[in-house]
């Protein structure tokens, strides 16, 4: 008998192929002529001169690794003061960082949570969210998107430790979640409130202080936020903040703190660079809301299908998933990067272009992507 341990995965491939659903990799270069609306970097930090120099100092000061875990070398003054001032800039008591928004969100759904406890999960949560429910061996309810009756039935089934947990801002489409209505039947069932607010930090609250800040719930006892430094910081690592007791329980029992290298200086340094920066300049998170806001109309007024954004993620509707990586190529060929989004990433099984809209784009560039999404759309635009 021949020995053949991977063929399952030509089999898996062949099927992947005939879905339209593979997935390759493309390096990007250093420079490149392309009208960027693919990434995540809402404010246009992640080249900016003084946060560029922030990650190189940082890197010249602390060498080019963090050497170590937290809790053995891992942890430098650096990541100290980026710990106190995101804590501080989003209203929180205190913060931990981590290595990514990834490991941000295991941490606290693991560390939070046990074999006896319950975790009530929106349906469109992010992928790091269900894994940490997973992984944390809860018993998880994933209830309705954005649904807090939901929530509280969830909740009134278990008589033990529970949370909930969603996104403030959802990847996918660029809603928002009620979270006012989520801390309140979480405060009724005595359960603490977890919010990813990956996509709302920069862009939401006052001077892009996030969610949580923008519905006056940050700072509150019951109330735990992840986030990731990679998006409207323009960096990379993830953090927790919430009460200083919760913090203070992560970095004891969070297997994705204790286990894991510490993010490497420069990327903590480019973020407390740019969170800095946009301590000085709060106008810049209105502007993505205001380009995020002007993508939508125009592409609505020219007959295309799209969710009206809360934050600076505009979710564009295409008829398959064969046309949305069509549409993506021919975005791309005529010089803009567009996201795509397919099963299985969206739960709903829609796929979909998704864009950002980033803080640091200008009119021109504004009406030239419009243009081209409408040029290149796989159906004719009413």
């Amino acid at each position: 008998m021949s020995y053949a341990p991977f063929d399952w995965i030509d089999d898996e491939a062949r099927r992947r192929a005939a879905a339209g659903l593979v997935r390759t990799l493309r390096p990007r270069a250093a420079e490149t002529e392309l009208l960027d609306l693919a990434s995540n970097d809402y404010l246009g930090l992640s080249r900016n001169p003084e946060v560029t120099a922030a990650a190189a100092a940082a890197a010249r000061t602390w060498g080019a690794g963090a050497t170590g875990s937290r809790l053995v070398t891992g942890s430098t003054a650096l990541h100290a003061a980026l710990e106190h001032e995101l804590a501080a800039f989003c209203g929180f008591e205190a913060a931990l960082v981590f290595s990514s928004g990834y490991a941000a969100n295991l941490a606290a759904l693991t560390a939070l949570t046990g074999h006896d406890s319950l975790i009530v999960s929106d349906a469109g949560n992010h992928a790091s969210i269900v894994d940490g429910c997973r992984l944390s061996r809860a018993a998880t309810a994933v209830v309705p998107h954005a649904d807090p009756e939901a929530v509280r039935k969830a909740l009134r089934t278990h008589g033990g430790r529970a949370l909930a947990v969603t996104d403030s801002v959802f990847s996918v489409d660029g809603d928002a979640a009620p979270l006012a209505g989520l801390a309140r039947v979480c405060r009724e069932a005595g359960a603490p409130l977890v919010v990813d607010d990956a996509h709302g930090l920069g862009v939401l609250g006052e001077g892009g202080r996030g969610a949580l800040a923008a519905a006056g719930l940050a700072g509150g006892e019951g109330i735990v936020a992840t986030l990731t430094l990679s998006k409207s910081l323009g960096s990379q690592g993830g953090a927790v903040l919430g009460p200083a007791r919760v913090i203070r329980h992560l970095v004891n029992t969070a297997r994705t703190f204790i286990f894991d290298t510490g993010l490497a200086p420069a990327a903590a340094g480019a973020a407390l660079g740019a969170l800095r920066l946009l301590r000085r300049e709060p106008e810049r998170a209105e502007r993505a809301g205001e380009v995020a806001l002007e993508l939508h109309g125009r592409l609505v007024a020219a007959g295309l299908t799209a969710v009206r954004p809360d934050a600076a993620v505009v979710s564009v509707r295409a008829p398959s998933a064969e046309s949305a990586v069509r549409w993506a190529a021919d975005c791309r060929a005529a010089g803009l990067a567009v996201g795509c989004f397919r099963p299985p990433s969206v739960p709903d099984g829609i796929s979909r272009l998704r864009l950002t809209a980033r803080a640091d784009l200008t009119q021109e560039q504004i009406g030239a992507a419009v243009d081209t999404i409408l040029t290149t759309a796989p159906l004719p635009v009413s």
